[in-house]
């Protein structure tokens, strides 16, 4: 018997879904009844994998349902999506044909199903994001106000940035009291920081980012933060190794934590010094240090012990 796929496209208002491989569509209102509906309509079926694109927080409450419903849901790249659309030569794009082609794409690929963030891990990151996003404001209006001699705007960008730096305060103090109100956090927390390179933020960071951290080999969680190479090569031509993939806000603090302990950190100086004096060009020397760091995290995690120097 063939395995049943669904595919979801989420928007605002609805949900369009498609199941492979009886071919059937349907829509349903993305509201509290239209995802009981939902749920009711695909219980029976026995799907082995229920496939959503992430589309910035639209597929979060989906994904919940249907988890919180005993479903297996997976949450797909939307660029990958639409490569694959294109390989099939589907040039078209219509919520149903989309929902049809994130059932296939799943279908073909077979994507690991993960366990969704607990709504306390989700808490989290959203915070962090957050505090993110009022940093990226508050550079954003200090360049503006290099730039700037009208005292009036001058005026008015410096209480926006008093007014953003409250803000912030609010915020790192919302996620000071989440982590070290968790038993669990609170440890994980305590390890990372041992490390020479990770301070609070970035452990928060990966905490709330990568809570696979500890679980799973150094392949895998290097492939989940977008710092595993891929190899590009034909025939005799062999080109860059090349990074990308993963998660974005993990690759950036890992990358600050990497440039960090290359400077401070005993262990990880004498790596990316023996690297860039092999002839390695410094960015590469960066992205291995980076990536030794991230297996040495995993580790700690994985056996429950701090950074040792040896």
């Amino acid at each position: 018997m063939d395995a049943i796929v669904v595919g979801i496209d989420v928007s605002k208002d609805r949900l369009d879904v498609a199941v492979r491989p009886a071919g059937e569509h349907f829509v349903v209102s993305r509201d509290p009844q239209g995802l009981r509906e939902l749920n009711a309509r695909l219980k029976p079926l026995a799907v082995t994998a229920i496939g959503l694109e992430a589309t910035g927080g639209y597929e979060a409450i989906v994904a919940g349902s249907l988890t919180a419903a005993g479903l297996p849901v997976v949450v797909v790249n939307p660029a990958q999506v639409r490569d694959f659309a294109k390989a099939l030569g589907k040039r078209a794009k219509t919520d149903p044909i989309d929902a049809g082609v994130i059932a296939h794409f799943v279908e073909t690929t077979k994507p690991p199903i993960r366990p969704l963030p607990d709504a306390d891990t989700q808490r989290l990151a959203d915070l962090i994001a957050r505090r993110g996003q009022i940093i990226d404001m508050m550079v954003a209006e200090r360049q503006r106000r290099k730039r700037l001699t009208e005292k009036r705007i001058v005026k008015s960008i410096v209480r926006l940035l008093a007014a953003l730096q409250k803000e912030l305060s609010a915020v790192e103090t919302d996620i000071d009291d989440a982590v070290r109100g968790s038993p669990a956090w609170r440890e994980k927390e305590d390890l990372l920081v041992s490390a020479g390179g990770i301070g609070k933020t970035i452990a928060r960071t990966l905490i709330a980012e990568l809570p696979e951290l500890g679980t799973l080999d150094r392949r895998r969680i290097a492939a989940l933060s977008g710092i595993a190479p891929w190899t590009r090569q034909s025939g005799q031509w062999k080109g860059k190794s090349m990074i990308g993939g993963g998660r974005a806000r993990v690759r950036r603090v890992l990358f600050i934590a990497a440039m960090v302990a290359a400077r401070h950190n005993p262990v990880l100086k004498a790596f990316r010094d023996r690297l860039v004096a092999a002839g390695k060009p410094k960015l590469v020397a960066l992205i291995a240090t980076a990536r030794k760091l991230l297996t040495m995290l995993n580790a700690m995690l994985r056996d429950g012990k701090p950074w040792q120097e040896a």
